[in-house]
Formats: C-alpha cells, sequence, structure tokens
C-alpha cells in the first residue's frame, strides 16, 4: 500500500493531533511540505497497513504508531528532523470560526446600538437567533445590550453563527506532535502530554478527511 512504500521511503514518522480541524488548512500544511507525506483520517485504514499487533507490525514497533491513531490524528512522513519538525508546526497556527460544540475561549456582549454592518434585509434572522434587534429608520438596531457567550460557554449552533456574523475568530487550527517512530532504529517515543480535551476527543474513533 501507499502507506507501506512511505514507511520504506521516509527517516521518520510523526503521529500528529489536530485541534479545530479544518481541511482547508490542513492543505496548506501539506502545500508546505510537500518534501514529505501527510496522511489524515482512515484511522482504522492506517492500522491495518502498519499492523495492530507486534506479530502483524510491517516493521518493528510499527504497533505502537497504530495504537495512537484515534480520534483527530495523522501521519507525518519525513526525513526533515524532529527540531525542524518542532520548530515549523510550533509556529503554524491559524485562527477560524468557531463551531457548535467548541469552547468559547472568552465571552462577548454586543452593545445596544444600530449594526451598520448588516443589511436591513438581515434582521429577521439575526431576530431569529435570539438577538433583541429591530429596524430603525431603515437602520438594523440592537434594543438591549446582550450577552453572546460566556468564556468556557460550550457554543450552540446559534452562537456560533453570531459569532461568526460579528467576525470573531475563536477556533485556533493547531497541529500538535505527539509521537515519533525512527525507521533506521525502531525507536517509537512520546513527544507530548495529552491533554484533558484530547483524552475525551479520543473516544470518538475514527474520524474521517481526505487521505
Amino acid at each position: 500500500s501507499q502507506l507501506r512504500r512511505c514507511v520504506d521511503t521516509y527517516k521518520y514518522i510523526f503521529v500528529f493531533s489536530v485541534a479545530n480541524m479544518r481541511n482547508n488548512k490542513l492543505k496548506d500544511v501539506r502545500n508546505a511540505w510537500k518534501h514529505s507525506r501527510i496522511f489524515f483520517g482512515k484511522n482504522k485504514v492506517m492500522m491495518v497497513a502498519l499492523g495492530r499487533e507486534p506479530s502483524s507490525e510491517y516493521k518493528e514497533n510499527l504497533h505502537k504508531v497504530s495504537k495512537h491513531l484515534r480520534g483527530e490524528v495523522g501521519l507525518l512522513f519525513t526525513n526533515r528532523t524532529r527540531d525542524e519538525v518542532d520548530e515549523w508546526f510550533s509556529r503554524f497556527r491559524e485562527l477560524d470560526f468557531a463551531r457548535a460544540g467548541n469552547k468559547a475561549p472568552y465571552g462577548v456582549s454586543l452593545d445596544t446600538g444600530p449594526l451598520e454592518q448588516f443589511p436591513h434585509s438581515m434582521e429577521p434572522q439575526l431576530r431569529q437567533l435570539g438577538l433583541p434587534t429591530a429596524l430603525k429608520k431603515g437602520v438594523v438596531t440592537l434594543l438591549s445590550d446582550y450577552e453572546v457567550c460566556k468564556e468556557g460557554d460550550v457554543l450552540t449552533p446559534e452562537q456560533a453563527r453570531v459569532l461568526k456574523l460579528f467576525g470573531y475568530e475563536m477556533a485556533e487550527f493547531k497541529v500538535t506532535m505527539k509521537f515519533l517512530w525512527n525507521s533506521e532504529t525502531g525507536d517509537f517515543q512520546k513527544l507530548a502530554e495529552d491533554t484533558a480535551e484530547e483524552e475525551e476527543e479520543e473516544d470518538d474513533d475514527d474520524g474521517s478527511n481526505e487521505d
């Protein structure tokens, strides 16, 4: 399989996790790392190719890589050193709009007054989302102060939509290198500690995004 060819071709395999997965952001990473190969999604297919047990693994200790293919994780096959990988990925963070289910990193409140950024045709939609709005002389107007979310809120679809309409980018797309396998020695090592949130997410086994 393609995956096994990569095992034979590249010196290192990094297992990485993704926070706030966005396909367009992952595409940016792929473009920047064209000298390497990235596989993301299809966890079970990758596990079969690498081998789940010592008896079925393609090369020494690859079953340990398979063991960590749960949730929003992927594989980076590369000849770049750990220092080069760490340096690039520690700096690559991009903000995007939060989705329902994300936690709000800070609170957002809107002040009473005109919302001139919206055309009058948007007023019913804003009202439907829970905002106390009305048209005043053809201008969408917030009739009272409105709290969109508190810090730590798990966002509802309505809150996420309001935050997007008002331009609040709360979700940080970030790739974290978790484990490293060395093809020359067969060594497998842990690079990063799990956060409590990631441990919760790992219960969700097979996130299937583009290859």
